[in-house]
């Protein structure tokens, strides 16, 4: 029997979690960032420029010390953007073994730019100078050639770690020494300057390219920029007109970014706060161990192959988690999550845990 729909019925209401922390990406915009998205002047961006995302671009290359910034419909986009025009395809780029580029991208390195990535495995939970040094292959006419250096701060992979101005500036000094072009993967970058005290333009000095994110920690719904130097960016617009990230009334989205960057840079020292306290409440539970969280991001490693169970107990008690593979979990503090909400709802990913680590 087939079922009959009324047009007319209320749409079904999907209730909401009382507390989601799969990530920060979950968050939606503010009413006031709504507002500002709303009174956007806008052109057409992709003609002749859009005035408020010329704006942002402006901002964002001022806040990183570089030439130019350019507006991206995502960060996988800009990403990919900047290892097309700065590696050569057949080559080799050199990175975290642990680095969003490897393990969320899809191989668009391979797909879109043409070279292979090679993996560098730290000593420590992110890669330094010595590792990267240790990880170059010695010449050879039957070897790989590397083309590139990308680094990532914070690094994701690795609970939000922060990557030192020091270490960052000694890994960069390896890849100049060899001449190889070095990209930094800032999509929080913003959580690493709060959390350190370093500027972002001191971070920035140590990549030719830096991309950051507004649809994280920020709270916009949309939107990365690209930022280096004039010539770098210039090829990179056409890198984003290939892979299809033209936008036309593109100032609707800039004008969420640049709220985000007036409004929500600070607070994410709450966010950084408030990660710890979850942290805490939920470390040695039933045998699971937590990395210490430098910025928002707290990952759960379990004892054993559990986290389908884990993330399936903490939702039914209302609170969303990721999994990150079959012995860890992952919960991110966020602007829609703030610590109030954890310190009411927390204690339930440590009933969770308790449950499923029985």
């Amino acid at each position: 029997m087939t079922a009959v729909i009324d047009p007319n019925a209320a749409p079904a209401v999907v209730p909401l979690p009382l507390l989601d922390l799969r990530s920060d990406t979950v968050t939606r915009p503010t009413a006031a960032m709504r507002r500002a998205m709303a009174a956007a002047e806008v052109g057409d961006d992709v003609l002749d420029g859009d005035p408020t995302t010329r704006r942002l671009e402006a901002v964002v290359a001022e806040r990183l010390g570089k030439e130019r910034a350019l507006f991206f419909p995502s960060g996988s986009m800009a990403n990919q953007a900047a290892i097309w025009v700065q590696s050569t395809p057949g080559t080799e780029i050199l990175l975290d073994a642990d680095a969003h580029i490897i393990h969320w991208e899809i191989a668009a390195t391979a797909a879109l730019c043409g070279v292979q990535v090679r993996p560098i495995r730290g000593a420590t939970s992110v890669f330094r100078a010595p590792d990267l040094v240790a990880g170059i292959r010695a010449p050879s006419i039957h070897a790989v050639e590397p083309s590139m250096v990308c680094l990532e701060n914070t690094h994701n992979g690795a609970g939000g770690a922060v990557t030192p101005l020091g270490a960052l500036r000694e890994l960069a000094e390896v890849a100049r020494g060899l001449q190889l072009p070095v990209h930094l993967d800032g999509a929080r970058l913003w959580n690493a300057a709060v959390a350190s005290g370093t500027s972002l333009a001191d971070f920035a000095t140590c990549a030719d390219t830096v991309m950051v994110s507004f649809s994280k920690g920020l709270g916009a719904p949309v939107g990365a920029c690209l930022a280096g130097s004039e010539d770098v960016i210039t090829r990179a617009h056409r890198a984003r007109k290939r892979f299809g990230g033209g936008m036309r009334q593109s100032g609707i989205l800039a004008a969420g970014a640049l709220y985000g960057l007036e409004h929500h840079v600070d607070r994410l020292a709450e966010d950084h706060v408030a990660a710890t306290y979850l942290a805490q409440l939920v470390d040695g539970i039933g045998g699971a161990t937590v990395i210490r969280p430098d910025t928002n991001i707290v990952m759960i490693d379990l004892p054993r192959p559990c986290a389908d169970d884990v993330v399936a107990r903490a939702a039914a008690h209302g609170v969303r988690l990721s999994k990150w593979h079959n012995s860890r979990v992952r919960a991110v503090a966020h602007l829609d999550a703030p610590i109030g909400l954890i310190a009411e709802h927390g204690p339930k990913v440590a009933q969770a845990l308790a449950e499923a680590l029985a």
